[in-house]
């Protein structure tokens, strides 16, 4: 069996690299390719369909809103209708045999239903017709002239009452009852509502007639107002079996089985039609929407044939790239050429790899003392830099005692002089003013923080020396957050008031300033205080040469310390080094 697999692998298996690689390209790039492209059409189609079914589920709860309104302007109409006590009158008295006297009730009658509609403003845009029935079915009729219409006949009452939709009012017991269909017969496109006049003022209720309303179909292309290339909208009777559509009729409506709204809408399923439904609370009927999914998709089907495209266009250009790429494979010593004149001009890293053979073998071993090369720099360097890190730490050890000795020398005589508050303040600053200096033993510290290293001293030296010295700082926000070396401008600030401000007579201020310059960070410091006028005088004092030899060390050759003054006008020092010096990102 083992034989037969490598028989089979050795028969498929490339001979030349070249022809390996190219194979290989192809099964890694290929097959992924066109499966994202299925995936983006997949994610495309589910997520239009989606956005289509939320979308029009929301467009039929508002056209259903809007219907109620209109619908409940029709119930309310049927409400003031019933009310009116002269049609009720004339439906108490309407045992009327007079020819004569039969027409006069008529258009009594009619003249009071149009009153009732103008005195309380009814929308009557889409009420067709108005009929009256008394118990004897004489019909009065606003808007129609054919009275009972289909039922005018000489048995119209035996008629009228055998219907279902008659039996159905009775039983409404004057609620209004919806009909998806003309209950009179006669003109399409018309629907009816029909309520049951019950005597008021009868114990029982009893029943006095039927109010008929018919209402235009059309009241239902301004609710829904959406139809055409977004799919078709519904008004469906579902509470008969077999459902009716109340609207549209047109040959638009795809031909659909009598059955039940659910094996309506299944067919429509069936058929290749997304439906979405929705329930009107006023006539319990059904509004649906209806769209094919060809239609709906023809969008995520571009989608497709793009991503199709595309991924094609990719597979090409990555099999010609392999191709090329594969011919350089099978040049190994152009490449081992190639490796050691990159490493002659300075790099150090090398992708490349070898097959176990004569060039690799080459390749491989300048590779490892490539590798090996630059671990002894990198110790070289790691050696100097610990050299310079203890220095660093020596000289920062001289400023810290310097400090620690003036505060508390400052701490005790406040105390002899009972100034406790003033004690505890300059004590809880000297406190803060460790703590920042300490920096969890780190060595940078944020702009901000050093700038908080000085609030504290001076909050210090004001107390020590009654307030004589204040301090303006004026630090660019953009810088704040930058590292520097922690206790670089504390001393400064020191080193104007000790030897710039406190042989002076009178006030004094201390100025800091701080802003990018370019790819440096500029801080100056500066008093109004004694000055000098042998600047050279600076460097004999160790605080300010700490400072100087620490930059140095930490920033490189690229950092400066400038100081210059003027006897009488105050001192000004500008420090100048790039926040991200060489030697500290080789140290991390």
């Amino acid at each position: 069996m083992a034989g037969t697999i490598r028989s089979l692998t050795s028969r498929f298996r490339f001979r030349r690299v070249r022809s390996r690689f190219f194979a290989t390209m192809i099964l890694l790039s290929l097959p992924p390719l066109f499966l994202l492209g299925y995936v983006s059409f997949d994610i495309a189609k589910k997520t239009l369909t989606e956005n289509n079914t939320k979308t029009n589920y929301d467009h039929l709860q508002t056209s259903s809103e809007v219907a109620d309104l209109l619908l409940r302007n029709v119930v309310n109409l049927n409400r003031f209708i019933v009310l009116s006590d002269e049609i009720r009158d004339d439906l108490r008295k309407s045992g009327i045999k007079n020819p004569i006297e039969l027409s006069e009730t008529d258009t009594q009658t009619v003249n009071r239903l149009q009153r009732v509609i103008n005195s309380n403003s009814f929308d009557t845009r889409y009420v067709d017709s108005l009929c009256v029935l008394d118990l004897h079915f004489q019909t009065y009729c606003l808007g129609r002239s054919d009275d009972a219409g289909i039922y005018e006949k000489p048995d119209k009452a035996q008629e009228i009452m055998r219907t279902d939709w008659y039996r159905q009012a009775v039983r409404a017991q004057g609620r209004v009852v919806f009909f998806g269909y003309n209950v009179l017969g006669g003109k399409e496109g018309v629907f009816s509502t029909v309520k049951l006049f019950r005597d008021s003022g009868t114990e029982d209720g009893k029943p006095l007639g039927l109010l008929i309303t018919n209402l235009s179909a059309s009241m239902f292309g301004s609710v829904f107002n959406g139809s055409g290339d977004n799919g078709q909208f519904l008004a469906v009777d579902s509470s008969v079996h077999p459902a009716r559509i109340v609207y549209p009729q047109t040959d638009a409506v795809p031909e659909l089985p009598a059955g039940s709204i659910r094996e309506m809408t299944d067919r429509l399923q069936e058929d290749g039609y997304l439906v979405n439904e929705f329930r009107n609370e006023t006539t319990h009927w059904t509004f649906i929407h209806i769209i094919r999914e060809s239609r709906l998709l023809k969008q995520s089907n571009r989608i497709g044939t793009a991503t199709a495209l595309i991924a094609s266009l990719i597979a090409f250009v990555a099999l010609v790239i392999s191709f090329i790429v594969s011919g350089s494979i099978t040049r190994p010593l152009l490449r081992l050429k190639k490796m050691m004149l990159d490493w002659n001009k300075g790099s150090r890293v090398f992708a490349e790899t070898f097959k176990e053979d004569e060039v690799g073998a080459i390749g491989e071993t300048f590779k490892r003392i490539v590798l090996e090369n630059q671990e002894l720099g990198a110790r070289l360097i790691h050696s100097e830099l610990k050299e310079k890190e203890a220095e660093l730490r020596a000289l920062q050890a001289q400023i810290k005692p310097h400090f620690l000795y003036n505060t508390l020398d400052s701490i005790y005589w406040m105390a002899r002089l009972n100034k406790t508050a003033e004690a505890a303040a300059m004590a809880l600053a000297l406190s803060e003013s460790f703590k920042l200096s300490l920096n969890k033993g780190r060595e940078t510290i944020p702009v901000f923080r050093e700038l908080e290293h000085i609030r504290h001293y001076m909050t210090i030296q004001t107390i020590r020396f009654g307030g004589r010295f204040g301090c303006d700082i004026e630090v660019d926000p953009a810088i704040m957050g930058y590292d520097m070396l922690k206790l670089v401008l504390q001393p400064l600030v020191e080193n104007a008031i000790f030897h710039g401000l406190e042989p002076k007579v009178g006030n004094g201020r201390i100025r800091i300033e701080g802003r990018k310059d370019g790819d440096f960070l500029l801080f100056m410091v500066e008093d109004d205080g004694v000055g000098m006028e042998d600047v050279a005088q600076t460097g004999h004092g160790y605080g300010l040469r700490n400072v100087r030899d620490r930059l140095t060390l930490y920033y490189g050759a690229s950092s400066s310390f400038v100081v210059t003054s003027e006897a009488g006008r105050g001192t000004r020092i500008e420090l100048r080094f790039k926040p991200f010096p060489e030697e500290v990102q080789t140290n991390d």
